[in-house]
């Protein structure tokens, strides 16, 4: 028998324990289409935890929501200090919304990631994709006319990003996810 990797498998047919080739079908952790998907538990922040850990609850994906609890889940997410997990919120409205908003659902998931990031300490990373963000929100709400979708103020988020990304650069440090989270609808929204 061989050495073992960190999962405790020796990378030969012996008796190692549980492995995904050891489950039955239906003990895969796999969506309706059958793409793996990934059980393990994760923090705040969406980074895995060891399995067993006690982690924070995942957002369930492919839910449909309004664009109006879209942009409320999301929020609450923000404000909790979850950017990766409203993330998943805005690409569940990027993958089940109408073609022509597409583009405004993909450029904020790509803020909350980039926010994500910075909260990590990837800061190069974090300030790439909140630039990227805010170019494509600029970009759909000039295309659309719509500057205001859904009550988003598409223009103070952009300007959040933008700033953010100068902080992060300048600073060089990992910023509070939940201190810095956007306002989605400005300031008038009472958040």
């Amino acid at each position: 028998m061989g050495s073992t990797d960190s999962r405790g498998s020796t990378g030969d047919t012996g008796d190692t324990g549980s492995t995904s080739a050891d489950r039955s079908g239906d003990a895969r952790d796999r969506d309706s289409e059958g793409r793996a998907r990934n059980a393990r538990p994760r923090d705040g922040l969406g980074r895995p935890l060891p399995y067993g850990a006690d982690g924070v609850p995942r957002q369930p994906e492919g839910v449909v929501r309004t664009p109006e609890e879209t942009v409320a889940e999301a929020q609450r997410l923000l404000d909790e200090g979850k950017p990766f997990h409203a993330h998943e919120v805005f690409e569940d409205a990027w993958k089940s919304g109408p073609d022509t908003e597409r583009e405004l659902w993909r450029g904020l998931a790509q803020l909350a990631v980039g926010l994500t990031h910075a909260a990590r300490g990837n800061l190069t990373g974090g300030a790439r994709l909140l630039r990227r963000g805010a170019a494509a929100a600029e970009t759909w709400a000039s295309g659309s006319g719509q500057p205001l979708p859904h009550g988003i103020d598409l223009e103070a988020v952009a300007a959040w990003a933008r700033e953010l990304a100068q902080d992060v650069e300048r600073h060089g440090r990992a910023v509070d996810a939940g201190a810095r989270a956007p306002r989605l609808r400005g300031a008038s929204a009472g958040h």
